[in-house]
């Protein structure tokens, strides 16, 4: 799995405002009285300066009847945002993030979720965000294209996978059957080496310069295989 790095990888709460860019549905589910409820969201609108979630109204009767009797400070809730690879692998589920907090009305067609917890899990830990930390945290400025750009080095750049994997020192590839890419931030990229015992190892691959934006993605890229090529010759 991947060994995160503190100075490599983005912080937890970077990791959950770049899931929250890049959402578009979410699990709700709702404590009304003497029972709950579960609902499929598609449209999550912002996440605001006091990360609130700005939510599409389902138009689910039974939240329309929950939030017209619901108190004041609106309906207990929780809600759940589920990161996949874009790319077809096993254990495509990279991280979880959920928030506990109140749900109410914010006008015609309009949630809004205001998270008093916030959790995120990835391999096999979690770490509780504070939500003044998530707030102050920014989204990863290649959420929006990573899928994309995942998508095209998994589908035409075979041979440029194999050259990253091999700038990581200490991989053996000896038995590995194929290299899929399964994330990309402003840091660097994670490959899977998928083995032939099916099995697999998750690495980081670290931009020697972030990325500020998706143009810069190939040059970066690019640099690593270069920075390794002057290595191997000296």
């Amino acid at each position: 799995m991947v060994n995160p790095v503190a100075h490599q990888e983005l912080t937890p709460a970077e990791r959950a405002r770049t899931i929250l860019a890049a959402a578009d549905t979410l699990t709700l589910t709702l404590t009304t009285t003497g029972s709950r409820l579960r609902l499929d969201c598609v449209g999550l609108y912002a996440v605001d300066a006091a990360s609130r979630l700005i939510l599409l109204d389902p138009a689910d009767p039974r939240l329309t009847e929950a939030l017209a009797t619901a108190p004041h400070s609106g309906l207990a809730a929780y809600a759940e945002f589920t990161d996949v690879a874009p790319v077809v692998v096993r254990d495509r589920v990279r991280a979880r993030l959920a928030f506990s907090g109140r749900l109410g009305g914010a006008g015609p067609d309009t949630l809004v979720f205001r998270p008093a917890r916030a959790a995120f899990a990835e391999d096999d830990s979690v770490r509780v965000l504070d939500v003044t930390e998530l707030a102050a945290a920014a989204p990863d400025p290649l959420a929006g294209v990573e899928a994309e750009l995942l998508s095209h080095l998994d589908t035409g750049h075979a041979d440029l996978l194999v050259q990253l994997a091999e700038t990581v020192g200490g991989s053996d590839l000896s038995d590995v059957a194929d290299i899929r890419p399964v994330r990309l931030d402003r840091r660097g990229l994670v490959l899977r080496l998928e083995r032939v015992a099916e099995e697999y190892d998750d690495v980081r691959i670290t931009f020697h310069t972030h990325a500020i934006g998706p143009h810069e993605v190939g040059h970066r890229i690019q640099e690593l295989l270069d920075v390794a090529a002057a290595r191997a010759h000296r």
